[in-house]
Formats: C-alpha cells, sequence, structure tokens
C-alpha cells in the first residue's frame, strides 16, 4: 500500500473509534446521572477517553512515520510518552492524594488546564497557518480567536476558583467601582479584537490582537471569579466546567478535531445545565452570579439580629433521643466532610435501623462546594441509596419527623432564607426546623455559614446544639447505643 492509502485506513479507523468514544462519554453523562448507575458512568468515561486516546496515539505515529521518516517518528513518539507520562502520574498521584474535602479546588485546578490547551491550541494554530485574503482563512482566525478568548476566561477563571475554595485568598467577592461596566467592557473588547484578528494577514500583524486579546481574556477571566463570594462557589465551579467544555470544543473547531468538538459540547452544554439547576436551587439568576453573586467567606452578611441563648447536648443524651425515635433525619453538610464523618454516620443509621428506627437522609443540591458532593460521601461510607433523599423529595415531611440530626450544614437548613432582605432570601433549604426536635452538630457557635449569614435555627426552642468535632461527637452517639 502507497502512503495516501495507508493514512487512508488509518484515519478511517479513528474515525470510527471516535465514534465509538463519542457513544461512550454519552453513556457516561447518562450514568453519572444517577446514584445506582455512577460507576458504571465513569467506567463508560475512562473507555471513550482511552479509545479516543490510542485512536489519536496511532494516527499521529502513523503520519509521522509515512510522511517524515524513521528519525521523525522517535523524535514524536518520545514526545508523546513523555506528554502521556507526565500526564498520567499526575492524575495518579492527585487521584490517590486528594481528599473528597479537597475535590472541588482539584476540579477547578483541572478545569484551568483545559482552558491553558485552549489558549496553547490557539496559539499554535495561528502561528502554522500562513494568511490569506480567502474567506476561509478569516472564518479560521475567528475560530482562533474564540479558542483563546474563551480559554483564557477559563484558566485564570478557574485558578481564582481554586485558590478561593482552598483559602489560599480571601472568599470575599471583590466589589470594584463599576465592575459590571468592567466586563461589559472586555467582552465588547474582546469581540472586537477576535474582528480584527481574522481579518490580518500576517503573523507579525495577527500577533498584535491575539496578544492583546489574551490579555483582556486573562483579566476578565480573574475578575468575574473573584467578584462571586463563597456563598456562590458551587455554582462557579460548575460554571467552569461548562466554560471548559466550550474552551474545549473551540480547540476542537481550531484542530479539525470532531471527537474535541462533540465532547467539549458535551461537558460544556451539560455545566451549563447544571450550573442552572443550582441556580434555581439557590434561587439566583445565573446571570447576577456571574456578574458578582453573592455572600463572603464566613464575615457576617445582614442585618445582626439577637436571637437568644441556644441550648446544648451532649452526644449520650442524643443516643438516648435516638432510641425513642420512630422517625429520624440526618441532613449533612460540607461540615462532615471536613470531619470525615462519613463512616461513623454510616454506622450510626445501620446501628438505628437494626432497633427498628426510620432513617433517612435529606441531601440539599448545594450541601457542599460540589453537586453532588454528599451523595458521593455518603455512598463512599456504603450509606444505602435508597434512604439519601433529595430536598424535594423529603421537605414537605419535617412535621412527621421525631429528630433531624444537622451534621456540619448550615445555610442549607437556615430559616433566615424566608426572610425578606435577609442575602440568602427566596433560596430553598431545608424545613428541618418543622421537626419535633433538632440536633446540630457543630464545630463552635463562633462560625456563620459559607454564606456569612447568623442561623436563627440554632437557637430555636426544639434545638439543641452538640459542639464539637462531628467525627468524635457521631463516634460517641455509636458507643452510647
Amino acid at each position: 500500500m502507497n502512503t495516501y492509502a495507508i493514512l487512508g485506513t488509518v484515519i478511517s479507523i479513528q474515525t470510527l473509534a471516535y465514534i465509538v468514544a463519542a457513544l461512550l462519554f454519552i453513556l457516561a453523562l447518562a450514568g453519572l446521572s444517577k446514584q445506582t448507575t455512577a460507576e458504571n458512568g465513569n467506567r463508560f468515561g475512562i473507555a471513550g477517553m482511552a479509545a479516543a486516546l490510542i485512536a489519536t496515539v496511532v494516527v499521529v505515529l502513523t503520519a509521522s512515520g509515512e510522511l517524515m521518516g524513521s528519525r521523525h517518528l522517535v523524535a514524536v513518539l518520545v514526545l508523546l510518552v513523555v506528554a502521556i507520562g507526565v500526564g498520567g502520574a499526575f492524575g495518579i498521584y492527585k487521584a490517590r492524594k486528594v481528599e473528597m474535602t479537597g475535590m472541588p479546588e482539584l476540579i477547578a485546578l483541572l478545569h484551568s488546564f483545559v482552558g491553558f490547551a485552549a489558549v496553547l491550541v490557539g496559539f499554535n494554530s495561528f502561528l502554522l497557518t500562513p494568511g490569506s485574503d480567502s474567506p476561509e482563512n478569516a472564518f479560521h482566525m475567528g475560530e482562533v480567536g474564540l479558542a483563546v478568548f474563551i480559554g483564557a476566561v477559563t484558566f485564570t477563571g478557574s485558578i481564582v476558583a481554586y485558590l478561593k475554595l482552598s483559602a489560599k485568598i480571601k472568599g470575599a467577592p471583590l466589589t470594584l467601582p463599576g465592575r459590571n461596566w468592567l466586563n461589559l467592557g472586555a467582552i465588547v473588547v474582546s469581540l472586537l479584537l477576535i474582528v480584527w484578528f481574522a481579518y490580518t494577514r500576517s503573523v507579525a500583524m495577527g500577533l498584535i490582537p491575539l496578544l492583546l486579546l489574551t490579555v483582556v481574556s486573562l483579566a476578565l477571566g480573574a475578575h468575574l471569579v473573584a467578584a462571586i463570594g463563597g456563598g456562590d462557589m458551587p455554582v462557579v465551579v460548575s460554571m467552569l466546567n461548562s466554560y471548559s467544555g466550550w474552551a474545549a470544543a473551540m480547540a476542537g473547531f481550531t484542530l479539525g478535531n470532531d471527537l474535541l468538538i462533540i465532547t467539549g459540547a458535551l461537558v460544556g452544554s451539560s455545566g451549563a445545565y447544571l450550573s442552572y439547576i443550582m441556580c434555581k436551587a439557590m434561587n439566583r439568576s445565573f446571570i447576577s452570579v456571574i456578574l458578582g453573586g453573592f455572600g463572603s467567606d464566613g464575615a457576617t452578611t445582614g442585618e445582626s439580629k439577637d436571637y437568644g441563648s441556644h441550648t446544648e447536648i451532649s452526644p449520650e443524651d442524643v443516643a438516648e433521643l435516638l432510641k425513642g425515635a420512630k422517625r429520624v433525619v440526618i441532613t449533612p453538610g460540607y461540615g462532615m466532610a471536613v470531619a470525615q464523618a462519613q463512616y461513623p454516620v454510616a454506622t450510626l443509621t445501620e446501628k438505628l435501623r437494626a432497633q427498628g428506627v426510620d432513617v433517612t437522609f435529606g441531601i440539599h443540591p448545594v450541601a457542599g462546594r460540589l453537586p453532588g458532593h454528599m451523595n458521593v460521601l455518603l455512598a463512599e461510607a456504603k450509606v444505602p441509596y435508597d434512604i439519601v433523599l433529595e430536598m424535594d423529595e423529603i421537605n414537605d415531611d419535617f412535621a412527621d419527623v421525631d429528630v433531624v440530626l444537622v451534621i456540619g450544614a448550615n445555610d442549607t437548613v437556615n430559616p433566615a432564607a424566608q426572610e425578606p432582605g435577609s442575602p440568602i432570601a427566596g433560596m430553598p433549604v431545608l424545613k428541618v426546623w418543622e421537626a419535633k426536635r433538632v440536633i446540630v452538630s457543630k464545630r463552635s457557635m463562633g462560625n456563620a455559614g459559607y454564606a456569612g449569614v447568623q442561623n436563627p435555627l440554632f437557637f430555636n426552642e426544639n434545638t439543641d446544639m452538640m459542639l464539637g468535632d462531628a467525627k468524635d461527637s457521631v463516634e460517641r452517639i455509636v458507643a452510647a447505643l
């Protein structure tokens, strides 16, 4: 077979592999939508990425060997091995080291990689593509400009999100004067630079608008996320997930890679829809979140009120209370993840159910800093899927509940959401205060929630505070049972 016949055969195999990979990615998203099928969904995603990676490597090596000779083939092979080795080693290292509590910031960091890759792909495509007066060249340069714009916004936005989530910088929103007009101006300037760039005919002339576009986009991405407060960080994570998908899709257009376009579109659209769901769960406009959001990093916001004094209870007394209960609901929050209390909580659930107590879990959509965070933690601890209920499934049942055990949750069970003028006004919350008794496991009374809003639940007559480390407190309850 001649060179072109070999390349044609290999490209046909690549196309088939890409179709299979795309189907596997779709199956992965479908599987990840439910707890019971999430594990299989993860396997589908791994298989799809493996098929895409192998097909791409085979095509690159074949093309290098046929068109450039054995010497270039060895060089390309070395570069591929190094790239795959470094990426694989980093992925394995992070997967083994990162705790579930650190997953949100890890995801934000990985999003920055996608954005940075899109910028590099855009610059590389521009430098290797000779300019011309054809409409096709202008269209391609427009693709490059959009790839750089979306990639740069994703890169710096994800870096700022990572720094906020890992507490390396303050989570309080950056409120510059006229910040919305600054964002709008940056977007308009970026679009004008893309138009200018699309109609350049040489590397020397095109490099000027491309560099300016990169600088403006990097600044825009950093400011967009810096202006968003801690209370909106779950939406930020899903929003950046969407951005990274569109950045990958634009890189696919730039490279002419159909699978990258499909994969990026899947990630971008699913991330956008997830952001919509999160905003709906928090009663927030997606646009308003992007333009400034709400919340701070633990500083009290809104009007300070005196709700009176709280009452405290020991884990041993909680155990006696749970023994006499017929129905118990556990509502976990990010504090449970920080304390790594999911395993003793699972043991407590098992013991109570063995004694005939009806135990269920109530999960708020934003219980944590990542959508589905609590579900994953409970699944990790082997809590049965069928007793883990979403907010909409359980919110009308709290009046019939004997005891609600709130573990490390604050904003998601805050009745201040029903108060007009509150920073979280209108946010749907778990109505735990309607239960006969409420036990709140909290490290101390000194910290407000992540949105920085005081919680009147803690001072209700039917609420007792179980102060201290959540893991230690639950372990003491289990021991007393």
